[in-house]
């Protein structure tokens, strides 16, 4: 099992509609709006890393407000 932190960056006054759709993204096991650099901060469980960046790339990447997202791999 891999687990991700994917930072998300959005446009303004778009990162709670940015949450909500986040976290119906298959894989997104969790997604939180926060004060930062980043506006909203998403947990992503798959089965191999690829599957990982698959779902930051694609479809995280895609939703409508993201305008940057940064991906991390949890390592332990």
């Amino acid at each position: 099992m891999v687990h991700a932190v994917i930072m998300i960056r959005t446009g303004p006054g778009a990162a709670a509609d940015v949450r909500d759709a986040v976290g119906d993204v298959e894989g997104v096991v969790d997604a939180h709006v926060v004060a930062g650099d980043f506006d909203v901060i998403a947990e992503v469980d798959a089965g191999e890393v690829y599957e990982a960046i698959q779902t930051a790339s694609t479809s995280i990447q895609g939703t409508d407000g993201v305008e940057d997202t940064k991906t991390y791999v949890a390592l332990a």
